[in-house]
């Protein structure tokens, strides 16, 4: 926490790749030794999703609000967190950062979670209509029914590093939101006490439930105004990717920002000088 976003970024260069990684190579393992059943899921999420009773029955609704609640905490997407860390990425445009950025939520929602779908429905631990469902347990489950006791180690290791992972990264967006409010170190200390307590009830909560039921509405909060924000940048974004469009229209492989092109805009020419990196 005392490194900044430089020490996060390189812990989390280590941390993420192992974890996601190791964690799709045992869902691929999975999917493999099952691959006979892979149609029959397949016809099962559809068939779920949008079928005529679950339709009329609003259960397409709740399926699509859930799963836009547990998308919004997988990937954060339009809640304002992630440019905190794109921003020190060293590129030549900032659209490209802009790129890699959807990539990352590509990686994360379509490949990691559609690979803990797999891994739970390939199984027979799930029991289709069970309430109060531990997610983590019944992943954990599903991959000790396909790969033995072992596999649970490893999937107990994965969520020790991403929750690792994701407490510093997110304690360092609370106080750079802090330290742009204040800049009284009592301030700081105060908000580092907080962020253990809570991490701690966090740890002892009953269930996961609770937690969500805390956490659904604070996102939701910061995704109203983190979206008022972008509408109005989008105008600016609009000629940032006007830019990036027309050099690559004109043959540049990697379009290079140039400040000049810009000067009504307050660009910081430190960052941005117009010149290849």
């Amino acid at each position: 926490m005392h490194g900044g976003i430089h020490r996060i970024a390189k812990t989390a260069d280590i941390i993420v790749p192992i974890m996601a990684i190791g964690y799709i190579i045992l869902a691929l393992i999975v999917i493999v030794i099952n691959i006979g059943d892979v149609p029959r899921v397949f016809a099962m999420i559809i068939s779920n999703a949008f079928g005529l009773e679950e339709a009329v029955g609003g259960g397409m609704g709740a399926a699509i609000a859930q799963g836009l609640r547990r998308g919004l905490f997988s990937n954060e997407v339009g809640l304002g967190s992630a440019p905190n860390v794109a921003a020190t990425a060293d590129v030549r445009h900032p659209v490209s950062q802009g790129i890699t950025q959807s990539f990352s939520v590509f990686i994360d929602t379509i490949i990691i979670c559609n690979c803990t779908a797999f891994v739970i429905l390939l199984g027979d631990v799930y029991v289709a209509g069970a309430q109060n469902i531990d997610g983590v347990a019944l992943t954990q489950q599903s991959l000790v029914a396909h790969l033995g006791e072992r596999a649970q180690y490893f999937l107990t290791g994965a969520i020790l590093l991403f929750a690792f992972s994701s407490i510093i990264y997110n304690y360092y967006l609370g106080e750079n939101a802090m330290t742009m409010m204040t800049r009284n170190p009592l301030s700081i200390h105060g908000l580092r006490l907080g962020i253990t307590a809570i991490v701690f009830l966090g740890a002892v909560a009953p269930g996961a439930t609770s937690v969500f039921f805390f956490s659904d509405p604070m996102m939701g909060v910061l995704a109203v105004v983190n979206l008022l924000a972008l509408a109005m940048l989008f105008p600016i974004a609009k000629r940032l990717l006007n830019d990036f469009r027309d050099q690559l229209n004109a043959g540049v492989v990697r379009p290079v920002l140039d400040p000049e092109k810009f000067k009504d805009l307050d660009i910081d020419r430190t960052a941005w000088t117009g010149k290849e990196n």
